[in-house]
């Protein structure tokens, strides 16, 4: 159980890392944009981030917290599945908090004025940008402590611990 726990929630974790790692790779392009090319790239884009990459954010924080609670008579790996939990966690608020309440604005916008909606991107654009790479350092970061968590204390998952590589 606990290595199928630790290859689901790595490659949950790893997969929600490609969203926010795009967002972050893409931001100094478009922050070039005219208001116009901002709003037609940003409005069509990103649908399957959010539909299917909702699963891999959410999916991935509650198989860390799983995890977590799997690793609990581990010490060592306990605190670093908890500390990757816990950032997963946080960068999934910080884009609640920051970037979730442009892509609401935007969405009424759509709605109720669509001829607003690039003026609206701009005015918005550096939040909705750097919301995206505050959730990418904190999501970086907890991936960083879940793997650090599965090699800590030699009880990394048995895939791992039977690499014909060497590890040290």
């Amino acid at each position: 159980m606990l290595s199928f726990s630790q290859f689901i929630t790595l490659v949950l974790a790893a997969l929600g890392l490609t969203m926010t790692s795009a967002h972050v790779l893409e931001m100094p392009q478009k922050m070039a944009y005219s208001a116009e090319l901002y709003s037609a790239v940003n409005t069509t884009l990103y649908r399957y981030f959010a539909i299917v990459g909702g699963v891999y954010q959410v999916g991935g924080i509650v198989s860390a917290w799983i995890l977590t609670a799997l690793l609990k008579r581990r010490r060592l790996s306990y605190r670093w599945a908890f500390a990757g939990a816990a950032l997963l966690l946080l960068s999934f608020i910080s884009w609640l908090a920051l970037v979730e309440p442009v892509n609401l604005q935007i969405e009424s916008a759509l709605a109720a004025a669509p001829e607003t909606v690039p003026s609206l991107w701009q005015a918005l654009r550096n939040r909705w940008e750097y919301g995206h790479a505050i959730g990418f350092a904190l999501h970086l970061l907890g991936f960083c402590a879940l793997v650090v968590s599965l090699i800590r204390e030699g009880d990394g998952p048995a895939f791992i611990r039977r690499s014909p590589l060497p590890l040290a």
